[in-house]
């Protein structure tokens, strides 16, 4: 264990009742530690920026980091950066690319492949050959698997047929894979049920521990945002499923610049201090009634840094409407941004040179980094006319 606390089963923490599984030399499930992971927020061929990023969360004590790759030229860079930190355990994200897994399996300790993006690729197969190829090239590796359920994301079946209940769609959807992988007689998984709502992290992971007990979970608030609120947002979710004996690795995903990303393991580590010796932090009165910023943490997946800064500028922007009951998402990629801006009030997803402007589900229009504060300006200030009249805030 790379940190400093043990995280023992304590009157605080209810014993654990899933089954051990190993990613590399880290242990997680039943009395394992919990352990603390993140993401490397850069694009994985700029191996620079990427070994930065590893070397920093090295030094924070990460016990997994987490790289994306989407091409065979993410792979390669992956192999190099692989000969510089050889003893690192990687957990990799195939993004929409399942077929890579073969080849970048051989350089990592446990690959996450999310259920809702195996539609994309080859449609003439079904998801079961899909995830049979995943588990061939996880069992020939020695490799675990996550299978990470995401809001923004979820397989469009599931979506279609628990359309009024979004938590049971995610359920049902890790639940299935589950038993594809029972099936397979692979059992060195785990499960994450991601949300950017801390109450669905809650329902969500409650649900499947109680329908399947046995499987480890990776606990986290998707999209929590910028400090302090995302750290809160994540400690909502952490402190009530972790006392009760649920959750067996966590990652605290926070909008933050590259040099500060070891920021989030720290965060975890308090966090997990404070469950574990009986410190339990209010949460303040009326938090998130009013203006709520859901922004994603930055990953390989951003196409363009200025993303960070436009999350921290559309906070400073919108102070004067903090009274208002409004949701405002601002994503930095084309592979979650779409689906998790969806349930903002005004959304934000973020391209190469271009930011997506939408409301709801419609798309308002696409605009420049340097227009887009003064348009989502002029869509809030037409919004609160219209939703407040009286210009009075939350109910």
């Amino acid at each position: 264990m790379k940190g400093e606390y043990p995280y023992r089963n304590t009157k605080n923490m209810k014993p654990r009742k899933t089954r051990k599984i190993h990613i590399g030399k880290v242990e997680i499930g039943g009395s394992a530690p919990i352990a603390v992971q993140s993401m490397a927020a850069t694009q994985t061929q700029n191996l620079e920026a990427t070994a930065r990023q590893i070397e920093i969360l090295e030094a924070a004590k990460a016990d997994v980091i987490r790289i994306a790759v989407d091409s065979e030229q993410d792979v390669e860079a992956l192999r190099a950066l692989r000969q510089q930190f050889p003893d690192s355990v990687w957990s990799v994200d195939l993004q929409e690319n399942y077929k890579l897994a073969p080849i970048v399996a051989p350089l990592v300790n446990k690959i996450r492949y999310n259920p809702g993006h195996l539609f994309h690729l080859e449609k003439e197969k079904t998801i079961r050959e899909k995830v049979e190829f995943i588990v061939k090239a996880a069992k020939e590796n020695d490799c675990a698997i996550r299978i990470g359920v995401n809001c923004g994301s979820v397989d469009p079946d599931y979506k279609e047929r628990y359309k009024d209940d979004s938590v049971e769609a995610m359920v049902r959807s890790a639940v299935d894979h589950c038993q594809m992988l029972d099936e397979m007689g692979f059992e060195n998984y785990c499960v994450s049920l991601k949300d950017s709502e801390s109450q669905k992290v809650i329902e969500a992971n409650q649900r499947f521990s109680k329908e399947r007990p046995d499987v480890p979970l990776h606990l986290g608030v998707t999209e929590a945002g910028l400090p302090p609120e995302g750290i809160i947002k994540t400690r909502i979710a952490l402190e009530q499923l972790i006392s009760a004996g649920i959750g067996d690795t966590i990652r605290v995903s926070l909008t933050l610049p590259n040099e500060d990303k070891g920021q989030e393991i720290q965060v975890g580590r308090e966090i997990l201090k404070d469950i574990e010796e009986g410190r339990f932090r209010s949460v303040p009165e009326n938090f998130l009634e009013g203006l709520n910023i859901i922004a994603c943490p930055s990953c390989s997946r951003v196409e363009n840094d200025k993303f960070v800064d436009l999350a921290q500028d559309v906070r400073k922007m919108t102070e004067y409407a903090e009274k208002y009951k409004l949701t405002i998402a601002v994503m930095g990629c084309r592979v979650n941004g779409p689906g998790e801006t969806d349930d903002a009030d005004l959304g934000l997803w973020c391209g190469p040179t271009r930011v997506n402007l939408k409301k709801g589900t419609e798309t308002l229009g696409s605009y420049s980094y340097e227009e887009i504060l003064g348009q989502l300006k002029k869509e809030i200030d037409q919004m609160i006319l219209d939703k407040f009249p009286l210009g009075v805030g939350p109910a």
